[in-house]
């Protein structure tokens, strides 16, 4: 995968930038499908691809393997997961130095979900860092690194109100976030709310939306509802029906993401993060459609 020349294209007139999210395989079937991804992805040149870290460092071997390949192998600049969920700071900080050996120079910064899973009780490492604010100041104190953590369009689950969770994201940002990385959403008005309230409340960095194509809806409705983001009436109406059909499924698939994130190009933004679930197809077809191709191909429209 090495020495691929990248170019980008938008045909709306600006430039649009990308990031992919991919979780480490938990065995040699799904260690294939995740290269194969990457193998798809990597030419259309994200400004980088995030690795998923488990809670309590449960996955810790497998996000080091795919880091490292992706280091030594690619020409994609990893960002690393990292949360402070059952893990003192030592053990933290120790996780972070071996990432930096291995040519990270971005990070995800979350204070992560117990591993009970989403909805259980947040209980802090009585060793370890108690916030995720916390978490990117120790970054800053470690290394020069480019550090991305989350935002929610539709506030946390834990937040009391909106005004609790953008306070959060401001401590965040103080003590040197780079850049906010949204929870998954389906409607871009609640996105663009939230836009506001946070640059109200005087938090200028990039508040990227987080995509989340939809591989299966009934999947994707119970985590959602698990995490607070709202489903529409009009989205599940879109896939009734489809339970038993992937191949339309699919298809309707690829264009209310498509539509999602043209409308938000046609509202101004112009940076996006994809949740792929280590699945390619729909989002190499949404970056076409959005002007994001492989040189090869833009050589061809050219000519």
């Amino acid at each position: 995968m090495k020495d691929i020349q990248f170019s980008r294209r938008s045909d709306l007139g600006s430039r649009i930038d990308v990031s992919f999210e991919f979780f480490p395989p938990k065995n040699d079937v799904m260690e294939a499908r995740l290269w194969e991804t990457i193998a798809r992805l990597e030419p259309l040149a994200p400004n980088f691809v995030s690795v998923t870290y488990g809670a309590g460092g449960s996955t810790k071997e497998r996000t080091t393997r795919a880091l490292a390949r992706l280091s030594k192998e690619s020409a994609l600049a990893p960002a690393a997961h990292l949360t402070c969920v059952d893990a003192s700071r030592d053990e933290v900080d120790a996780v972070i130095r071996e990432f930096a050996e291995l040519g990270v120079r971005r990070f995800v910064a979350l204070r992560g979900d117990p591993a009970e899973g989403v909805g259980a009780a947040y209980r802090p490492h009585p060793d370890g860092y108690q916030t995720t604010a916390e978490l990117v100041a120790a970054l800053r104190r470690i290394g020069e690194f480019d550090v991305s953590v989350s935002a929610y369009p539709e506030k946390h689950p834990e937040s009391a109100d909106f005004a609790t969770d953008i306070d959060v994201l401001k401590r965040k940002v103080d003590a040197g976030a780079t850049r906010a990385i949204t929870q998954f959403f389906f409607d871009n008005d609640v996105y663009e709310r939230y836009v506001e309230r946070v640059r109200r409340a005087g938090i200028y960095i990039p508040i990227v939306p987080g995509i989340l194509p939809i591989h299966n809806f009934a999947q994707v409705a119970g985590f959602a509802g698990r995490c607070g983001a709202h489903v529409p009436a009009w989205l599940a109406d879109r896939f009734a029906g489809l339970e038993n059909d992937p191949q339309t499924h699919a298809l309707i698939a690829s264009a209310v993401a498509a539509e999602q994130v043209l409308d938000l190009i046609e509202r101004g933004v112009d940076d996006f993060h994809f949740y792929t679930m280590n699945r390619a197809d729909l989002v190499f077809a949404i970056c076409h459609l959005i002007g994001i191709r492989p040189r090869a191909e833009e050589a061809s429209i050219a000519a």
